[in-house]
C-alpha cells in the first residue's frame, strides 16, 4: 500500500509498457459495477493487463461468480480497453474469489454493514 492508503495493483504493463498504464487505468475506470456503484479499478477487479504482439490481455474477476451484470461488465471492459489502449483486447476471467482486501482503497466502501 502506498502512503496515500491506495493499494494500486501492479499489472504486467507497469513493467513492460509503463507509458500505457495511465490510459489503461483511465479507460477501465469508466466501467462501473452497477450494484456497488464503484468502478472496476477501485474494486480491484482488473487483476492484470498484459500486451503481447500488439494485443492486450486483461485478466479480471467479478465481485460474485453469478453477478447478473457480469456479461455486460465484461463487454464494457473489453470495449473501454480497446478504445483506451487502441488495440484488440482479450478478456480472461480469473477464478479467484473477490473480497474487500482487493480494493484499491477499502475505506472507500463504507456501507455500515461490517461495523
Amino acid at each position: 500500500m502506498s502512503d496515500s492508503g491506495i493499494n494500486e495493483i501492479q499489472w504486467t504493463i507497469h513493467t513492460t509498457h509503463p507509458e500505457l498504464v495511465k490510459q489503461a487505468r483511465a479507460s477501465l475506470s469508466e466501467v462501473i459495477d452497477p450494484e456497488i456503484g464503484m468502478d472496476i479499478i477501485q474494486l480491484g477487479l482488473i487483476r492484470d493487463v498484459e500486451i503481447n504482439n500488439g494485443v492486450g490481455l486483461i485478466k479480471m474477476i467479478l465481485t460474485t461468480p453469478f453477478c447478473p451484470y457480469g456479461p455486460a461488465m465484461i463487454e464494457m471492459t473489453k470495449a473501454k480497453a480497446t478504445e483506451g489502449l487502441n488495440m484488440p483486447i482479450t478478456i480472461e476471467m480469473g477464478m479467484e474469489m473477490w473480497d474487500f482486501s482487493m480494493m484499491e482503497d477499502p475505506s472507500a466502501l463504507d456501507w455500515g454493514m461490517y461495523a
